[in-house]
Formats: C-alpha cells, structure tokens, sequence
C-alpha cells in the first residue's frame, strides 16, 4: 500500500486488509519519554505491517481483565492498526472509525481481540486502533513537560489518519473517533477541545465519563515518596516504563477509590476548560452517540434494590451521569446528542457489566475469552442489532430514535433488558432519582446527574 507515509505492507484475511503496528510517530524514548509526540518521518523501506505493534501498557490493570488485553514489548508505541475492506471493494470510499482503548489511563491495549474491525470491514467501514502514552507517561503534571501528553498522541494519531487513511480505501473527511471507558472519556475530552481543529466528524462514548483533573494530584508526590525519586521529569524518567506503571498500579490499589489515578488536565491549551463546558462551547458539528451498561461497576449486585433506585452506585457516579450531561451541555449543538443504555446482564458477572457490551457493538462473540465473560449462549440478533447501529452512525446516518437534550425523560435507546425486546426505544433511561421512590425517575434504570458533579 503506497500512502503518504511510504509503503506498507499488510496481508490480506479473505475479503479483509489488516496493517497492524504502523507507527505514526518517533518512539516516546530518551528526550522524548516526556515530550510532544514527533511525527514519524516517511518510511524509506516498506514498512511490514503483518502484526500487532508495541503496546504502551506493560503491567495489565489487574491480574485478570474483562477484555483481553495483550502486552506486545518494544519502543514504538505510538502507532496504529488498520482493517479496511478488500482493495477491489467497490462500495469505498469508506467511512473510518479511529477506535481508543479504555484502561482506566493506566492500561489496556489496542491489540485486544475484541476490537477486531472485521466485521466493521465487512459493513463499509475502515477500522482504526491508536496506541497512545499511559499513566505517568502519558498523564502527569510536571515542571517542564507538556501536559495531556496522551491527548496530543491521539491528536498527532488523527493526523496521520487524515493525511494517509484514502490509500487504505477510507475517507479523510468522514471519520468517527470512539471508545470505551478512559477512550470514551478521551472521546468526550477531544470533542470539547479547541484543538480538536476539524479533525474528526463524529464521536462515540461507551461508558466515558467527565474524568479529570483540575489540579497537580497529590498521588504523584506520594508516588515519587514510594520510588526514593523527586516528583520531576528527571525523577519520573528513571525508572524504566514498566516499574512505574507497577508502582502506580499497586499506589491505586492501596487508595481503594475508583476514580482515575490520573486524568486529562484542565487548564492547558488542550482542555482549558472543564470538559463539560468545553461540551457547551465546542464540537457543536460533531454528532455525537453516548451510553453506558446499566450495571457497570456495580454488577452482582441486587438490580431492583436500594442502591440501583437511589442513583448513588459507582456506575451512575462515575458513568451513567455523565450521558444527561453531555446531552444537556450540547443542547444548543446544531449536530445531535443520542443516547444509549446497554442493559442485558452476563450470567457470569451477574449484570450488565463494564465491557460486556463491546463484543456486541464489535459484533465479535466468537472472539477470545468472549464466552468466559458472557456465557455460552449471548443472544447474536443483540450484537447484530447493536453493530449494525453504530456501524450505520459511522456512515453518517442518523440514529432511528429521538435526540437528547438532557432533560428529564430523555429518549434512549435500550439493549437488551430482561423481559423487554433485545432492542426499544424507551424514555427516562437517565432521568435523576426521584426519592420518593414513584414517578418516571424512579425504579431500577434511574441515576443521579447531580450526585455525579463532583466525582469525577
């Protein structure tokens, strides 16, 4: 494949073109660990792109994870992975989705099987994954270092996507950024940037949140403490990549709090505002589909109980109450604001976990450790419905419900609730809890917008 960036070689799965590991930018090494990404200059020799590249994430968020997320060594981290469709595909130019992984800004992998693009290749679409800086690396508030480095990653990332993606059949000017968990949370801090400067025309978040941080964190200085290291570049960069992430990881384990560690940082060119704000402000041509599970953290857990009813459980916190706020922050958004509430609970996990929703919007059920997590028999007409929903927003249509505007009984689309159709329309999905326990906010699908202000 000849494109901007030189020549890169693939292979080629049956009616699938995969070009994985391509590295848009110089390894985040030496001077550069803690520096603006560098784009990566035109490759002089073809470039193999047969296999997944190097991952940011060296140490996994914890010792099992829901999604399976391999490490893959090496220095080029800031790289991407490419699944068009056949060359000789006439239906292209294709619409892309740039996809970002969650991980909680400390982990997670964009060489996980269940973001496969197969299916999306098969429906029109051009897959795009994005590795970009974690944790310390790619989140830390430092003397002499630019702020929101993972940011400026996914940035320089889209702009490689938008010079070099029509060699690969996709269309520069019709590209939907999306993730899941910290990658939606990304999505949502992107659209509200000014630097989002055109970049992306459509946004997707999956159980994303208003995850961020408006101050220098004290766990870094106690982080430092732990290393024997000032809390400076020169200090951070001592140690190698994969002994901070296991210091930050067993730091998060002994504060016992859900709330990221790190976060994007308010107040620099990127974010200058809270994201909410940025929300009212920016992105207002950007359609955008947002949702979570109804369980999300909470999963286990009686889902016709006190907790789901009064709206004060981790998932409505820290997810849930995210969705009527960016509905309502883009009320006067000449583009829509759709909403989502995926609802159909794991036999394993005992609810509609965090992640169990991916493989149904991948629409891969037969990918790795997808049966560990959901059980033998997931319903396919769900994954079939979901993908196909997502795939057509990609392609620029708008989604067959009504827009949210953040008021109460909002219109959503659910997935898969016990006793219901795999997929309705229904109204108050989001609505805030109604104390007295009767009205439309009331009962196991409400949460609270205004408990969740200030958590994350």
């Amino acid at each position: 494949m000849h494109a901007s960036a030189g020549t890169i070689v693939g292979r080629r799965d049956g009616r699938t073109r995969r070009f994985l590991g391509i590295p848009f930018a110089q390894p985040p090494t030496g001077a550069r660990r803690f520096a603006a990404p560098v784009p990566r200059g035109r490759f002089r020799q073809p470039y193999d792109a047969s296999r997944h590249g190097p991952t940011s994430q060296r140490v996994p968020l914890f010792a099992t994870t829901t999604v399976p997320e391999p490490s893959v060594p090496g220095d080029d981290v800031l790289n991407l992975g490419i699944v068009a469709p056949a060359a000789d595909d006439d239906r292209g130019p294709f619409p892309v989705l740039v996809w970002i992984h969650g991980g909680g800004f400390l982990a997670g992998s964009p060489a996980s099987p269940w973001y496969d693009g197969r299916a999306f290749a098969r429906d029109g679409v051009v897959r795009v994954t994005v590795g970009y800086r974690l944790g310390v690396d790619g989140f830390a508030v430092l003397d002499d270092v630019p702020t929101n480095l993972a940011l400026r990653d996914l940035l320089l990332a889209l702009d490689w996507v938008r010079d070099n993606i029509a060699a690969f059949g996709g269309d520069p000017d019709r590209v939907t950024v999306a993730g899941q968990s910290a990658g939606g949370a990304a999505v949502l801090a992107l659209l509200s940037s000014p630097a989002r400067d055109g970049r992306f025309h459509r946004a997707v978040s999956l159980s994303g949140g208003f995850f961020e941080a408006r101050a220098v964190p004290d766990f870094l200085d106690r982080l430092a403490h732990g290393l024997d290291v000032p809390a400076t570049r020169a200090g951070f960069g001592g140690p190698s990549v994969e002994e901070l992430q296991r210091a930050v990881l067993d730091l998060r384990d002994e504060r016992g709090d859900d709330r990221p560690v790190l976060a994007p940082f308010v107040g620099d060119d990127i974010l200058p505002v809270p994201v909410a704000d940025g929300l009212a402000a920016h992105g207002h041509d950007v359609p955008l589909l947002l949702g979570a599970t109804g369980d999300e953290f909470d999963s286990g857990a009686d889902s016709s109980g006190d907790g789901r009813r009064g709206g004060t459980r981790r998932t409505d916190t820290l997810f849930r109450a995210a969705c009527p706020r960016a509905a309502a922050a883009r009320r006067a958004a000449r583009a829509g604001t759709w909403l989502y509430s995926f609802e159909w609970p794991s036999p394993v996990l005992g609810g509609a976990a965090h992640c169990v929703d991916l493989p149904y919007f991948f629409d891969v059920l037969d990918a790795p450790g997808v049966a560990r997590v959901l059980g033998p028999n997931p319903p396919r007409e769900l994954a079939t419905s979901m993908h196909a929903d997502l795939a057509a927003f990609v392609h620029g249509r708008e989604p067959g419900w009504a827009r949210a505007t953040g008021a109460l009984g909002d219109p959503a689309r659910e997935y898969g609730r016990p006793g219901a159709a795999l997929v309705a329309d229904t109204t108050g999905v989001f609505d805030p809890v109604v104390r007295s326990g009767s009205g439309p906010g009331a009962g196991p699908r409400s949460g609270s917008a205004s408990e969740a202000a200030g958590a994350c």
